[in-house]
């Protein structure tokens, strides 16, 4: 009998001291762990719960860089609900340049994408040269969310923002084009939307992207023109920034 209860004091002490530990585990683990599977910037960054957005930057208008001039009518502008992530291009244009040349190139580079492709206007939403000045690229108004044509599959609910220049392995990135592409991600995207760092689900509309037409992807909120679309595009080295720039809006948006 005296073993018993022993035992059964024994077993007492242990459920209590177990409660004890089970008890101190909540105060000691704020959250649980995500799920396997889950993307952990996602499952980190803050959701939409509140409005975050950065200041509007310096805008240099089609008109500044005489768009009109090419000799094509725009398309009828289509709109998404929201931009719910931006993806970063590379122009694949000669670095190196003079900065007052830039008009030149976009007038270039609008042509080649109007007669070329055949898309009528240029495919970008925005240009960012390696001075930090960012360019209105496709019409339609720069605060509106205006459907572009630079990413195969994905072009709806996202901006396309090019870097002016060609950032394959080994090239610098400008710090004023890092600088200014961050703020004109932290403008452009959806202030409810999800936070730079994290992903973002989208639907792909075009058999031709890496996820076939009506396949829900979970993409970079700020990722590559390669992460939708079998391309090289924006280049290795830009590509490798896109981390950095993601964190710089996160901080603009969130002052």
């Amino acid at each position: 009998m005296r073993h018993a209860r022993r035992r059964r004091s024994r077993t007492a002490v242990s459920v209590t001291v177990l409660a004890l530990l089970a008890a101190a585990s909540l105060w000691l683990v704020p959250a649980a762990a995500p799920p396997p599977g889950t993307d952990v910037a996602q499952a980190r960054a803050p959701g939409g719960n509140g409005r975050h957005r950065g200041a509007r930057p310096a805008i240099v208008p089609r008109t500044a860089w005489r768009a009109g001039t090419i000799g094509t009518t725009p398309p009828g502008v289509r709109y998404a609900p929201a931009v719910k992530a931006a993806v970063i291009h590379h122009t694949s244009t000669p670095n190196g340049y003079d900065c007052a040349s830039v008009p030149a190139t976009l007038r270039d580079l609008y042509a080649g994408h109007a007669y070329g492709r055949h898309w009528d206007d240029i495919g970008y939403n925005f240009l960012v040269d390696a001075c930090g000045t960012i360019y209105e690229g496709r019409a339609g108004g720069v605060d509106r969310p205006v459907i572009g044509a630079h990413t195969k599959g994905f072009n709806e609910g996202t901006v396309g923002i090019a870097a002016i220049g060609t950032f394959d392995s080994g090239e610098r990135v400008p710090e004023p084009m890092l600088d200014a592409i961050a703020r004109l991600v932290a403008w452009k995207l959806d202030p409810r939307g999800p936070d730079p760092r994290a992903s973002v689900a989208l639907v792909s509309t075009h058999d031709e992207a890496r996820y076939p037409k009506g396949t829900a992807a979970l993409l970079p909120v700020v990722g590559g023109h390669a992460d939708g679309y079998a391309t090289r595009c924006p280049g290795a080295a830009l590509y490798a920034r896109l981390p950095d720039i993601s964190a710089r809006a996160a901080r603009m948006q969130r002052g």
